[in-house]
């Protein structure tokens, strides 16, 4: 029975850790398992003429960029007046610099092949499940990441998804050993998923009103009000772990995410948050723009939903979605990009999704920093990533192009914490592979 679930996983490719010619790729094509994570750096890097964006709105033409020991020692102008001997040097030749692109609200990582229930690990069952961590179930060996990092993804968001409190999130970076070395924040924030009123009849074939709207509305206050005078209690008799992950929520040193994307469901939800003390963070926000004036005055930040999509009403503006961005930057809204959530490997194309929100009014720069300094803010991560700055750690990227354009963008190099990470993945692979090279 043992052979038989072996060989069964390996057709189904659920064995990436088999390895037959060396660890990345063969002469032939064949990729055999992920790279292993990039050592660390054993000399200073000097990057010499690019064009850096920062990630704060500024840019510097005919960059030189310095990092050692993992973090950014200069950037400024080529004519700096001094020399670097020892450096290791990298001739941008124009290419442009950007910090790395982080991704929120995806489960990358906790899935691989969406269709193969064994290799889906991101909801459990039951309704109410703050105490769901998923950075424990993240996998830094799957196949699906450095397809994303080839991109200029290079942290992510890993989030949990089901029921209508799903659970804990937190932040990684893409070029690991294992969880523990991945992680840059742990348990940033739990999940809420405000229960829809409209709801998909799989029976009828039609949308119809749920008529347990209001029974999930009362469950969820009732669980909240439960929890906070559970955490009011300096010494509980009975620890609860489902009230104790929200600990962090009430006292406000982690995040609440609000999912929702209706305009009535955004509304109810920052409301009812707002009657516990909490100012959530909208994740989706599809109606975000029908909504400025109100999200401005409650100070609530946006994780936007991919702007590849169509509009949700018969009446909408068919770009509406490609708009939308732009809305929220003029109205001076603190929002950021989204791309994959269930579809995790679609996350490669998330400065795609930005570059398209430009060609519809978003200023490049306000485009490159809701991809960075914005997402890094949102998440509580400023300090981490998210922007180019002297101290600042070395995360950032290459690209012969605009890495906001998918028909010029080209990675050449890539760097974590000043680790030069490897950009080779299994679809280039397969790509050498039937090239014949």
């Amino acid at each position: 029975m043992k052979k038989i679930v072996f060989f069964a996983a390996l057709l189904l490719g659920l064995l990436p850790c088999l390895q037959l010619t060396g660890p990345g790729t063969h002469a032939n094509g064949l990729y055999a398992q992920p790279p292993a994570p990039a050592p660390a750096e054993v000399q200073p890097i000097l990057i010499s003429n690019v064009t850096a964006h920062l990630g704060d709105g500024n840019v510097i033409p005919n960059a030189l960029i310095a990092v050692r020991d993992g973090k950014i020692e200069m950037i400024s102008q080529i004519n700096v007046g001094r020399g670097f001997p020892g450096y290791r040097v990298i001739e941008g030749d124009g290419q442009h610099l950007y910090p790395g692109f982080i991704a929120p609200n995806t489960t990358l990582g906790l899935t691989e092949i969406s269709m193969v229930r064994a290799t889906n690990d991101y909801r459990e069952v039951g309704e109410m499940n703050p105490n769901v961590r998923s950075l424990i179930a993240y996998n830094t060996d799957s196949d699906v990441l450095p397809t994303i990092r080839a991109n200029g993804v290079l942290l992510a968001q890993i989030c949990p998804e089901g029921g209508v409190l799903s659970g804990t999130s937190s932040v990684v970076q893409l070029d690991a050993w294992n969880w523990e070395d991945a992680a840059v924040r742990v348990d940033d924030g739990v999940h809420l998923h405000w229960p829809r009123r409209m709801s998909y009849n799989f029976r009828t074939h039609q949308v119809e009103e749920d008529k347990n709207y209001g029974k999930k509305l009362d469950e969820l206050r009732r669980f909240m009000l439960e929890a906070q005078a559970y955490l009011r209690k300096e010494s509980p008799v009975e620890k609860n772990l489902k009230f104790e992950a929200l600990r962090g929520v009430f006292e406000g040193r982690q995040n609440l995410y609000l999912h929702a994307d209706d305009a009535q469901s955004i509304m109810a939800g920052v409301l009812f948050a707002e009657e516990f003390g909490i100012r959530p963070v909208l994740v989706g926000g599809r109606d975000a723009y029908l909504l400025t004036d109100f999200l401005k005055e409650k100070d609530i930040p946006v994780i936007l939903s991919t702007t590849f999509a169509l509009p949700a009403y018969p009446e909408d503006d068919v770009a509406q979605p490609f708009k939308t961005p732009a809305i929220l930057q003029e109205a001076g809204i603190l929002f950021c990009f989204s791309q994959g959530g269930s579809w995790s490997w679609q996350d490669r194309n998330l400065g795609f999704v930005a570059g398209q929100a430009v060609a519809h009014g978003l200023p490049y720069e306000a485009a490159v920093q809701a991809l960075t300094q914005n997402a890094a803010i949102i998440l509580g991560i400023q300090d981490r990533a998210g922007y180019l700055r002297v101290g600042g750690p070395a995360t950032f990227f290459l690209s012969k192009g605009d890495a906001l354009d998918m028909r010029t963008n080209q990675v050449t190099h890539a760097f974590i914490d000043g680790r030069e990470i490897v950009l080779d993945d299994k679809q280039k692979a397969l790509y050498r592979k039937f090239r014949g090279h």
